[in-house]
């Protein structure tokens, strides 16, 4: 309870109930980024949103991303996947949680919570036995934009890695952000949102090239609880506890009904 109080103090205010769009499917993790959505299921079936339907993809994932580095995941026994002519191409390391998002680099967190990284080089062809750079600290889930990254640990605290490039994924130094989340995840754009313990879901006011922390939270109010949120390209994806999946239209934290 204290942490979701410490985060509403730190809200610039919360948007108004959106009426967004019920999207059929049930997934348990959905990721957009570069235009494409893709999502698993509880029974690790893999779905790519192609002209308002899901197209299912052959293969087995837990969890996948989409974003600049193509499309990348990973299946129950943190084996790694990448996207390659229609096919997966396995990929040495273990992970729990890859993210697409950074700017043709990859980063993700194994099953201890350790962090890890691809630069771009290896990532444009993808190799199948790359590099990974190992970075200090502890995630339980990372994710990159063009600005940055943000990660969240085992204690629900929100991070923010700096001087992160296609070159250098592994970045300089973190700093801690104020609030608690329990997964965040960056938009291709640069657009941060995350979801915290009770369900409730924030977008981070005032992200730059200039100020890539932010300043604040605001709550973006659903009458609903949410477990996974995702963004791209205008509009935000929200998965409820129970797999329900909701498309809404946004512009920054303003959410517009369709």
């Amino acid at each position: 309870m204290l942490h979701i109080l410490a985060l509403f103090l730190v809200c610039a205010g919360a948007a108004a109930e959106p009426q967004c769009k019920v999207i059929p499917g049930n997934l348990k993790q959905v990721d957009a980024g570069s235009g494409q959505v893709w999502g698993v299921n509880n029974g690790g079936s893999i779905y790519r949103y192609v002209s308002n339907n899901w197209q299912n993809i052959p293969g087995s994932l837990i969890h996948v991303s989409v974003g600049p580095a193509g499309v990348w995941g990973n299946n129950q026994n943190y084996n790694i996947y990448t996207y390659v002519n229609n096919n997966w191409m396995l990929v040495s390391g273990l992970l729990k949680q890859e993210d697409a998002g950074g700017n043709k680099f990859v980063v993700g967190v194994n099953s201890a919570n350790a962090i890890y990284c691809l630069n771009q080089g290896q990532i444009v062809p993808p190799v199948a036995n790359p590099t990974w750079t190992g970075l200090d600290g502890s995630l339980k889930y990372y994710s990159c934009g063009p600005f940055g990254c943000w990660g969240v640990n085992s204690n629900n605290n929100v991070y923010y890695r700096y001087n992160v490039s296609p070159t250098s994924c592994q970045g300089t130094q973190w700093q801690l952000v104020d609030g608690y989340l329990v997964m965040v995840e960056v938009g291709t754009d640069g657009s941060v949102y995350g979801v915290n313990s009770d369900g409730y879901v924030f977008y981070r006011n005032g992200v730059t090239s200039a100020s890539p922390t932010g300043t604040s939270w605001a709550l973006v109010n659903f009458t609903f609880s949410i477990k996974h949120v995702s963004y791209d390209a205008g509009y935000l994806w929200l998965l409820s506890q129970n797999g329900d999946i909701f498309r809404c239209k946004v512009s920054g934290s303003v959410i517009v009904n369709i």
